[in-house]
């Protein structure tokens, strides 16, 4: 059972409202998350254009541009070198097009996941040099790659760097950065940096970087180069969302900016997308972008190469993009089968263990294909709130692993604690990659157990509430002033209410598999609404009702027949249901007590 908490930040809630011309309600939701200044929650509501910060604030990025100025007046032959996720493409095609609209030879060439590995190898220098190119721009990569910069200047090539990963600081003096011997490196996590908002991705960096290029080219700012940076923008937001960024400050802003440029969109490739997908381009959501387009072009760099995706982004033919787009689209459902029966034999596994799941859970498919590893980590992570590490075969008597967390285990440092066994590592609190020796895989299992510090309640899930709310304050005018609070997402939560003494009325079983249930609640003062449950928490809720109110009691609240009272405390979220042009007010489940 989770365990609900409610989020109780303080501030004068009736003061906020009328300042700002919004209800308290909404106040209320803007403190829990942290939007406490008048300046904020301007920006939080307006989500204005005017909000993104000035690129020049960024560390290194007049001289990367003044370099690249320079470059692409000498005539060199330019590489940008990405990454093989939907950040990396994005980036990689903003640098791309902006280099290209500054009249400069330029051409990406996107690490293959297997044969390349992350980021800026030696490899992609070496083939750099012989293909004839002198000057090398990294985007979402680069910040790390010290070897491969320094044999790319042994080389007398140029190098720009343009990254938003976390920067290396020196073992012996912690607050010395480590940075790639690179001519400028532009990244928002540099220590050195003024930039007001670090937690932004790499495609807007490379967005910002495009911005200063063409000041300093001196292009005209008329309504092409106007139309050229809304394209952009659909790629900088994309991006924001694939990449599980903050929705916060600026974030906010271009993601909203993002949706508005897709919908008139002019790129071959990306309406072909939302085509294939069969999604109205103004329709398009964080939902669409990470759970739908997104994972299409997060394919090629799983399964095939990530220069497939870029060269969706690429295409000016409308035919050629279709076919382009319905590839990327079949690759996606690929995937996702392939991702299915990975979690399947992965839940196998752990059904060895009964009821005795150790800590952190590590669990090795050797054939499973290793892109998958972080997806179905993910996966399990969500059924059992454990840490949860996959690993599979790497060949050459090595294995390698992607891991998930949970909030109270971070997992970068629990691998440090036991660097000794692995060949490389790295990540963060929730998430990380790693390889090590096959026959250390033991030792890493048990090391990793035997240093765990968690307790039971760790693994309880938990359910934040931004305020109980009974239904009778649920209203049409609140639900379209919660609609300004969208983009939802990482950082920037939908908002979850509670309300207590929710008696359950009538309600009936719906979907073709059956798996819906729709029910008529209504709260002590007689407030009514339609309540959804769908989705995992279908067969819980049932079985729910069953332990507290009996087989017969829910069969007769399905089924119409007059049955026993039945009252519930519920966690839910209200929305605005749309059929055939009405709009009513619903609300969906999201967790109960009796």
């Amino acid at each position: 059972m989770a365990k609900w908490l409610v989020i109780a930040k303080g501030a004068d809630f009736q003061k906020i409202a009328k300042e700002h011309g919004i209800s308290p309600i909404t106040a209320r939701i803007l403190r829990n998350r942290d939007v406490v200044t008048d300046e904020d929650i301007e920006m939080y509501l307006k989500a204005d254009e005017k909000y993104l910060h000035n690129p020049h604030l960024l560390k290194d990025i007049d001289l990367a541009a003044d370099i690249m100025k320079q470059r692409i007046e000498a005539g060199d032959p330019i590489r940008v070198i990405g990454d093989y996720d939907v950040d990396g493409i994005c980036s990689s095609y903003i640098l791309l097009s902006g280099i290209k609209l500054c009249g400069g030879n330029v051409d990406v060439v996107l690490p293959h996941r297997i044969t390349d590995g992350y980021g800026l190898s030696i490899n992609l220098v070496d083939k750099a040099h012989v293909d004839g190119k002198k000057t090398i721009i990294t985007c979402d990569n680069g910040i790390a790659a010290i070897e491969q910069i320094a044999h790319a200047k042994e080389l007398g090539m140029t190098v720009i760097v343009t990254d938003h990963h976390e920067v290396s600081y020196s073992e012996v003096d912690k607050e010395k950065m480590i940075l790639p011997p690179a001519d400028a490196v532009v990244d928002p996590k540099r220590r050195d940096d003024e930039y007001p908002y670090h937690e932004i991705c790499g495609a807007m960096v490379a967005f910002k970087f495009i911005q200063v290029l063409t000041e300093k080219m001196g292009l005209k700012k008329d309504t092409v180069l106007e139309r050229f940076f809304d394209e952009m923008t659909i790629f900088a937001g994309w991006a924001t969302v694939c990449d599980v960024m903050p929705l916060k400050d600026e974030n906010r802003v271009i993601v909203k900016k993002s949706f508005e440029c897709i919908s008139r969109t002019e790129n071959p490739g990306v309406r072909a997308l939302l085509m294939a997908n069969e999604i109205e381009p103004d329709k398009v959501s964080c939902y669409i972008y990470g759970f739908v387009i997104g994972p299409c072009l997060n394919a090629t760099g799983r399964l095939d190469t990530a220069m497939r995706g870029l060269e969706l982004l690429t295409e000016t033919n409308s035919n050629k993009a279709a076919r382009i787009a319905l590839e990327l689209k079949q690759l996606n459902d690929e995937r996702k089968n392939m991702t299915q029966q990975g979690k399947d034999e992965a839940m196998e596994i752990l059904d060895g263990y009964g009821d005795n799941l150790p800590d952190v859970l590590v669990i090795y498919m050797p054939e499973l294909h290793e892109s998958l590893a972080g997806i179905i980590a993910g996966k399990i992570r969500e059924e059992f709130n454990h840490p949860v590490f996959v690993i599979t075969d790497a060949g050459e008597g090595l294995i390698k692993g992607s891991g998930r967390s949970i909030e109270s285990y971070h997992m970068f440092d629990a691998l440090s604690e036991c660097r000794e066994l692995m060949t490389k590592y790295g990540g963060h609190k929730m998430a990380a990659g790693f390889s090590l020796p096959k026959d250390n895989l033991e030792a890493f299992r048990d090391a990793l157990n035997a240093n765990s510090k968690l307790t039971a309640d760790d693994f309880v899930e938990i359910i934040r509430l931004d305020m109980e709310l009974p239904l009778r304050y649920v209203s049409m005018g609140l639900l379209k002033e919660l609609k300004t609070l969208e983009p939802f997402g990482q950082g920037n939560p939908e908002p979850v209410f509670a309300a207590r003494d929710v008696e359950l009325v009538k309600g009936r079983i719906m979907g073709k598999n059956a798996n819906v249930a729709k029910i008529v609640v209504k709260d002590p003062e007689g407030q009514s609404l339609d309540m959804m449950v769908f989705g995992s928490l279908f067969d819980r809720w049932n079985e729910f009702l069953d332990n507290n109110f009996g087989v017969s009691q829910r069969e007769k609240l399905y089924n119409g027949g007059f049955h026993d009272k039945m009252v519930v405390k519920i966690a839910y979220q209200p929305k605005i249901n749309e059929f055939r042009g009405e709009e009513s007010i619903q609300i969906v489940l999201k967790d109960f007590l009796p």
